[in-house]
């Protein structure tokens, strides 16, 4: 048996005379009359007696078209899915990312995408650069994306956006009118740092004693995103990442620039073995599309 015939001798079934079945094929009569011939000769036994012009099945081929129809239907699955990964409309990926972009902006660009790609099925997980790092040298998800590349090893990376971080004032603060903050502005300020384990902390902490600025520091949360709702509340002010500030759906805090400039890097890592399908390239070209359209100019460096 091969898979012409068992399309015949459905299409045989469904439209009950050869005529029927060979227009459903697209072939000739006299080919779909030799593919039901080919099959019986193959069974060992008649499948259809002629009655009045039409076929008639035997009820031996009633019972052989049940297993018919539920393996063509399979074959048809497997055909439309691979129909599907051509056409980019289904495939898998993976993703492991920062908080800084996984908390809100990248659900908001996977969904943006999944409206292109209805068919697509992705997995996001959340967790530190280092460990998003250690997902793609691991081989363990297809994408990963981090803040500031440059402090951990790299693999394959392409930078999705440079920007800078931002100063976050409570609406009303005696700062909201300047455009530009510096740190001799923020003297004896309740200040909301991140905790020491993280990069920006140090560098943060080395540009104010460089200045000798005394903050009073209260606080400490490694998230950009509560350092916002404890500046919303009136708890003090942080210097958060440009994209957190752009997520940010409060309305009691206003952002501004902060100088000298401390610059953060977002990146997309691939793993360096693996070679990358079209979709996910497609989900590459997405992202930076997304980025350009999403994040205003004031917010790049």
């Amino acid at each position: 048996m091969n898979l012409r015939q068992l399309e015949a001798f459905r299409a045989v079934i469904l439209g009950q005379t050869v005529t029927r079945a060979a227009e459903m094929l697209h072939i000739s009569q006299p080919a779909a009359t030799r593919l039901i011939g080919a099959l019986e000769e193959d069974i060992g036994f008649a499948l259809f007696e002629r009655s009045k012009g039409r076929l008639q099945p035997t009820p031996e081929a009633l019972v052989l078209y049940e297993e018919v129809q539920r393996s063509l239907l399979g074959v048809e699955r497997i055909a439309r899915t691979a129909r599907e990964i051509g056409s980019l409309t289904r495939g898998s990926l993976h993703i492991a990312c920062a908080p800084a972009l996984g908390l809100s902006f990248l659900p908001r660009a996977i969904s943006a995408f999944l409206k292109q790609h209805e068919q697509a099925q992705i997995t996001l997980v959340v967790q530190s650069s280092r460990e998003v790092v250690d997902q793609v040298v691991g081989q363990r998800c297809d994408l990963g994306f981090i803040v500031q590349p440059n402090t951990y090893p790299s693999p394959r990376s392409e930078k999705l956006l440079k920007s800078r971080l931002l100063c976050a004032l409570p609406v009303g603060h005696r700062l909201q009118d300047k455009a530009l903050i510096v740190p001799e502005d923020l003297q004896g300020e309740a200040f909301i740092s991140y905790p020491q384990a993280i990069a920006s902390r140090q560098h943060i902490d080395a540009i104010f004693a460089a200045h000798d600025v005394e903050r009073e520091l209260r606080l400490e949360t490694q998230l950009s995103i509560p350092m916002c709702m404890f500046v919303e509340q009136g708890a003090g002010v942080a210097l958060v990442d440009a994209i957190s500030a752009l997520e940010y759906r409060g309305t009691g805090v206003l952002f501004r620039a902060f100088e000298p400039a401390i610059e953060m890097d977002f990146s997309m890592l691939m793993p360096t073995q693996a070679r990358l399908s079209k979709f996910h390239q497609r989900f590459l070209e997405h992202m930076r599309a997304f980025v350009a359209h999403e994040v205003p100019d004031s917010y790049r460096s």
